[in-house]
C-alpha cells in the first residue's frame, strides 16, 4: 500500500511517498525523489500470449476520458495526464499509462484502471493513446513467496518476497492485510533518496489497492513492490500488503521494466 507524506528538501519541494505495505518491522520512511520512468521497449514481434500492450496517453491529451462501454455518449470518469503524484508539488508529474485488456477495430481500447474496486476496467478512444508492445510481465506467487519476471520466453529474475500479514495481523493494523490477488500493472517508479529504509533503493506503485484497508495514514492504501532494509523478512508474511523483494534485483529491474507492465498476483 502507499501513503503520501509531503516533505521539504534543501534543493526542492519533493514528492514523498510511504508505502504502507512496507510497514511492520521497519517503521516509517519517506521516499523523496521525483517519480522516474522507463521508456517502453520497441517490439517488432507479432502479438502473442507473451506480449502485452501499454496504452500511453498522448502528451497533447491533458485529460483522458474513460467510458463504461465503447460508443458511450458520455464519459464515466477522467484522468489527468500527466498526473501529479503529489498534488501539492507541480513537478511531481507521472505520465498516465494503462494496461490494455482489449482493442477493437472501431477506435476503442479497453484498459485496466488504477481505481477501486481492483480489476475495474474502462474504454478509451484509440486516438487519445499510443499503444506499445511490451514483452515484460511479472508474476507473484503468494503461497510460494516468490516473484518471477519474464521477458518473452525468458525468465530474467525469480526470487523470494515478503507479502501481506494475515495471521497474526500486524499490531498497528488490527486485522489481516493480505496482498490482494488479481491482475494489475506498474503505475509509478520512485527512487528512494535513502536506500537504507524499508523501501530499499526503488519502489514501484501498482494499480491495486488493499482490500481490507480503505486508507492508511492519508493515502488510499495502494499496493507497491519495493526493496527492503532487512532481507530476513523475505519469505514471510510481514507487510500491510506491499511486496518486498531483493534490493539488487529491483535495482536491475528499475532499468528495464516500463510503466504499464502487467503484474499478476496469485494465491
Amino acid at each position: 500500500m502507499l501513503r503520501r507524506l509531503w516533505t521539504l528538501s534543501a534543493c526542492f519541494i519533493a514528492l514523498a511517498l510511504v508505502l504502507v505495505g512496507c510497514g511492520g518491522d521497519g517503521g516509517d520512511a519517506t521516499l523523496g525523489k521525483k517519480p522516474t520512468s522507463t521508456t517502453p521497449p520497441a517490439v517488432s514481434a507479432a502479438p502473442s500470449s507473451d506480449v502485452s500492450y501499454i496504452a500511453s496517453v498522448k502528451p497533447e491529451v491533458t485529460k483522458i476520458d474513460v467510458y463504461d462501454s465503447p460508443g458511450a455518449k458520455r464519459e464515466a470518469r477522467e484522468f489527468d495526464n500527466p498526473w501529479l503524484y503529489d498534488p501539492a508539488v507541480p513537478t511531481s508529474k507521472v505520465p498516465q499509462v494503462f494496461l490494455v485488456k482489449h482493442q477493437r477495430d472501431d477506435g476503442w481500447v479497453q484498459v485496466l484502471l488504477p481505481v477501486r474496486p481492483n480489476g475495474s476496467t474502462g474504454w478509451v478512444k484509440s486516438d487519445d493513446v499510443t499503444l506499445t508492445a511490451n514483452p515484460y510481465r511479472i508474476g507473484v506467487a503468494l503461497g510460494a513467496h516468490t516473484i518471477t519476471v519474464e521477458k518473452g520466453d525468458d525468465v530474467i529474475y525469480t526470487g523470494p518476497i515478503a507479502i501481506g500479514a494475515t495471521d497474526p495481523p500486524l499490531p498497528d493494523a488490527g486485522k489481516p492485510t493480505p496482498t490482494p490477488t488479481g491482475e494489475y500493472y506498474l503505475r509509478v517508479l520512485i527512487q528512494a533518496p535513502d536506500p537504507n529504509t524499508i523501501y530499499g533503493p526503488y519502489a514501484y506503485g501498482l494499480s491495486s489497492h488493499s482490500e481490507t484497508l480503505d486508507s492508511f495514514a492519508g493515502g488510499d492504501a495502494e499496493v507497491g513492490i519495493h526493496g527492503n532494509n532487512d532481507a530476513s523478512v523475505l519469505g514471510k508474511d510481514a507487510t500491510h500488503g506491499c511486496i518486498r523483494m531483493d534490493n539488487d534485483a529491483i535495482t536491475m529491474l528499475s532499468k528495464q521494466l516500463p510503466l504499464g507492465t502487467p503484474v499478476t498476483v496469485n494465491a
